[in-house]
């Protein structure tokens, strides 16, 4: 069994890649990177247990990946995730091999995050008070590094409905020491000005081509706000979550979830309940990545950098 270790020290086992997308689709694995890693960790663990041959196991492994990608359609380290594994096994007729490779790559994820706290934590100073909106992973390892370096910082965490992901925030912030003030969503423009908030970080579920963010329903609306007040908005996020899709003109689907996680339906009353909304570029003043600070118009260069052979790939099946 692939076990995968991330940075918050727990330890994830991974399974079943039909068990392991119900999980992901449910948001009992959560996280954008802990979805990519929980993706690649069944795959592997698929794999090892194989007994086919090698070109009924690239067939079979293509609708295990199939099944995972669908689990959550606008978080791209998933499919990014799958379809590297799915590149390794074509590429990579030992199974043992193959195998090396994919912990490989999770170790990457892993180190990824801490290359990104202590890249971001520079851009923090000392007495800042540092917005978050949800509970992104990359971006409280950059709150938690400035407050290991000694840096007096006070943080703002939103409750981020309607699952209220700012909780989790709020609780690690309080874990590690960080003076937090935890607020209802629709208090950020009061909240950027009376608290007087110095930075705003964020994490991504997606970077597109042209440097827009996909991230957590009401991140746009804090960068607007963060806009209108002068208040830099650094987005921390890894390389797995640029999309080589958008290159080709694919629009990324924001996922409507279960209109009960607001409430109850009423009679007569429609719900939306999307999970993300589009940040454009130009609210985004600087993308945390584990290889570096870029701006968010470089994100062409980064998808055509690390992202060479799935373009290739999609160019070819397209």
């Amino acid at each position: 069994m692939v076990v995968l270790f991330l940075s918050s020290l727990h330890i994830i086992k991974s399974m079943d890649p039909a068990k392991t997308a119900k999980d992901i689709k449910s948001m009992k694995v959560r996280g954008a990177l802990k979805i990519a890693v929980a993706a690649a960790g069944s795959l592997g663990d698929y794999e090892k247990t194989y007994k086919g041959n090698q070109d009924k196991f690239l067939k079979d492994l293509e609708k295990k990946g199939e099944i995972l990608k669908k689990a959550r359609p606008s978080a791209v380290s998933l499919p990014n995730a799958v379809n590297y594994v799915l590149y390794l096994a074509e590429n990579t007729p030992d199974r043992n091999e193959l195998v090396g490779k994919i912990n490989e790559f999770i170790i990457e994820q892993k180190e990824a995050l801490k290359k990104i706290g202590k890249i971001g934590a520079k851009r923090i100073e000392d007495g800042d008070t540092i917005l978050t909106h949800c509970n992104s992973m990359t971006a409280l390892e950059i709150i938690k590094v400035a407050k290991e370096q000694g840096k007096k910082i006070r943080a703002v965490a939103t409750e981020t409905r309607p699952r209220h992901q700012g909780y989790i925030s709020a609780k690690f912030m309080a874990k590690y020491k960080i003076p937090v003030t935890l607020i209802i969503d629709s208090a950020v423009r009061l909240t950027m000005g009376k608290l007087d908030v110095d930075k705003v970080v964020v994490g991504a579920d997606t970077v597109c081509a042209n440097g827009a963010v996909i991230n957590k329903i009401g991140t746009s609306q804090v960068a607007l706000v963060a806009k209108e007040f002068n208040v830099p908005v650094i987005c921390a996020c890894e390389t797995i979550k640029f999309s080589p899709e958008t290159m080709l003109g694919e629009l990324i689907e924001i996922e409507d979830r279960d209109h009960r996680e607001i409430r109850s339906p009423m009679p007569g009353v429609k719900m939306l309940n999307p999970a993300f909304d589009i940040t454009p570029a130009e609210y985004v003043d600087v993308i945390v990545t584990e290889d570096g600070i870029i701006s968010p118009y470089m994100a062409y260069e980064v998808l055509r950098d690390k992202f060479s052979w799935e373009i290739k790939e999609l160019k070819q099946h397209g």
